[in-house]
């Protein structure tokens, strides 16, 4: 292959249903992201990736793009020692859930430990993470310094993904205009522009797994658990086995969590369900003031093991025990940044 690539030659190499090299998909997705690529290229280029079969190289070579062209969080980068982790799900399980990653998130802060929630609006769900939070009082229109400034000093912040991703305006009126899944479907997880050093990841579709898994190898996370639940949810559940991978330090291993064997009582999955965004901030505001219904502290409870699990806190036995106390008692600080 000519070192020197066009957009036009690695289109007729997906049309051939071949798979690109880390240098292609780089290339491509560079051009993609620097608006260089017309909507036309844009829209074959999405659709000849799904035609051939997305893979990790093409993923991670959108993920590094992506956060190339994200706006920084001064002091987080990704390349120090600090420890920063993420709670997040792919979305679109089509559960109507609460917002148990995001209480997660608030938890963790509360426990000391540095939180970069990178989350948007609803798209498919009751009530998005952005929404949840914007209800709660926390601020969605932080600058970047603002953002480091709360995670100094509460340990949290909220990035907005739309105002930290600039560069999808290229993209995203071709997948308005696609109207089906693309690539681009399972980038924001991945995306975060502090660049966590620890991830808690749902994929509501089992069959992503690995790929996710396999991504966030190649972007550089430190420790990961990334699974699907029972019943095709993108968070821990109580009423099923969950299973997926666990990364730690380059390697990434199956595992498998079954929550009877933690000591939690199988719910019903309707009883974390939820009618609309303002049921969804009424049993967010409960679940932190340690009253919520039980299946829901339960599951807010079991993914927070999973956090505590990451960070090396014990195994998940002893991780689940200190949740639940966690939960039990609610936020001892209080929201952040509501004071």
């Amino acid at each position: 292959m000519s070192l020197i690539m066009t957009i036009s030659e690695e289109l007729e190499f997906l049309a051939q249903g071949k798979a690109l090299s880390d240098e292609q998909a780089d290339f491509m997705f560079s051009e993609l992201m620097s608006g260089r690529m017309t909507e036309a290229q844009t829209g074959a280029f999405l659709m000849g990736l799904r035609a051939k079969g997305e893979d990790s190289t093409d993923l991670a070579a959108g993920v590094r793009a992506g956060v190339a062209h994200a706006v920084k969080i001064p002091g987080y980068d990704g390349t120090g020692t600090r420890t920063v982790v993420d709670t997040c799900g792919t979305g679109g399980d089509g559960q109507c859930s609460f917002n148990n990653s995001t209480a997660v998130s608030l938890f963790l802060a509360d426990m000391g430990f540095t939180v970069a929630k990178h989350g948007n609006r609803a798209l498919s769900s009751s009530c998005g993470s952005a929404d949840a939070l914007e209800a709660l009082g926390i601020p969605l229109d932080q600058t970047p310094e603002e953002a480091a400034a709360g995670l100094e000093k509460y340990n949290f912040a909220f990035l907005f993904a739309p105002a930290y991703h600039p560069a999808f305006k290229h993209v995203m009126p071709v997948r308005q205009q696609l109207g089906i899944r693309t690539l681009f479907n399972f980038m924001g997880p991945l995306l975060n522009p502090a660049r966590p050093s620890h991830q808690l990841l749902g994929v509501g579709d089992p069959s992503k797994l690995e790929i996710m898994g396999e991504t966030l190898l190649l972007t550089g996370v430190k420790r990961a658990l990334i699974f699907s639940g029972a019943g095709g949810f993108d968070e821990l559940t109580t009423w099923g086995v969950n299973r997926g991978h666990i990364i730690r330090e380059g390697v990434m291993e199956k595992t498998a969590i079954d929550p009877v064997h933690l000591g939690f009582a199988p719910h019903d999955p309707r009883d974390v369900r939820v009618d609309g965004k303002d049921d969804a901030v009424a049993k967010l505001r409960l679940i932190l003031a340690g009253n919520g219904p039980q299946a829901m502290m339960d599951m807010v409870a079991l993914n927070l093991a999973g956090c505590l699990h990451l960070l090396d806190k014990g195994s998940m036995v002893e991780c689940a025990d200190i949740a639940r106390d966690v939960v039990n008692q609610g936020l001892q600080k209080g929201i952040p940044y509501v004071r």
